[in-house]
């Protein structure tokens, strides 16, 4: 894979951004999966300190995207930066600044998470203590404390998610990358979930999730993008983005897909009397 004549590159980013460069920066991105083209082109500029909401419909290529935007697949054309660090070419430095919450994340489950906080932590090279440290914390802040010397696979799947996340915070990224984050999580840990990235982000720290729920969305991101067939159809402010409307109506207003049923399912609707 050659990234030499995309725009964005290390020899334009000075050029191109000469201040600081977005928190990530995602150039001519593309995934094909045999005769099947999942992401088509795509760029995206996501700013620094940003919480910023990457929806669309189911296929829309949001899984594909993150996972290329943060190392876990390769794209087939196209790169990805980290605060300007590219994450092929440069991939150590670029993913100390990531956390990463994927979407049916696969963790080593027969550690508890206690044993499994801390073997994430040293493997980001903190040392022992440290990572203990940390580890009692973000259980505790996650309501998990009572579940520290617990199998992970044990876990239900809300507990998962959450073990998940202190897996992406434990070595203070700057950037965090959160597919569906808030799936399967009851409401008072999505109320906990939701206060901890909003301190991170008011702290200077970038938040990109991924969602289907507009209305969460409108309610925690101040940026947003809306893509479809692999491409971006809007990005910017959530207010520029959902215009005078909300966000669900931009959304299905740009996406389509909206089927009036008429008379169709006719045999469903109670009869009179």
């Amino acid at each position: 894979m050659s990234t030499d004549s995309v725009p964005g590159t290390e020899e334009h980013l000075a050029a191109t951004w000469p201040g600081a460069p977005p928190a990530l920066m995602l150039r001519g991105l593309v995934k094909r999966f045999d005769r099947t083209v999942a992401v088509a082109g795509l760029d995206l500029d996501v700013p620094t300190g940003s919480f910023f909401g990457l929806v669309g419909p189911n296929g829309a290529g949001k899984t594909t995207t993150l996972s290329m935007a943060t190392g876990l697949m390769r794209p087939d054309a196209g790169t990805a930066f980290v605060v300007g660090l590219d994450v092929w070419r440069d991939p150590v430095a670029a993913k100390r600044l990531l956390g990463v919450l994927p979407d049916g994340m696969a963790l080593f489950d027969r550690l508890t998470g206690a044993q499994l906080l801390e073997y994430i932590g040293r493997l980001h090279q903190l040392d022992q203590e440290l990572a203990r440290q940390r580890a009692a914390e973000l259980l505790d802040v996650l309501a998990l404390a009572d579940a520290a010397d617990t199998l992970v696979v044990d876990y239900s799947a809300g507990m998962t998610k959450k073990i998940g996340l202190a897996c992406a915070l434990i070595h203070g990224p700057r950037i965090l990358i959160l597919d569906e984050p808030f799936e399967s999580v009851d409401p008072v840990s999505a109320t906990t979930i939701r206060s901890i990235l909003r301190s991170f982000a008011s702290g200077g720290g970038t938040v990109v999730v991924s969602s289907h729920v507009m209305a969460l969305v409108e309610q925690l991101c101040d940026h947003v993008a809306i893509i479809a067939g692999g491409r971006v159809l809007a990005s910017g402010t959530l207010v520029d983005v959902r215009g005078m409307g909300s966000l669900e109506e931009r959304f299905v207003g740009l996406v389509g897909g909206h089927r009036d049923l008429g008379e169709g399912l006719a045999w469903l609707r109670p009869s009179p009397g």
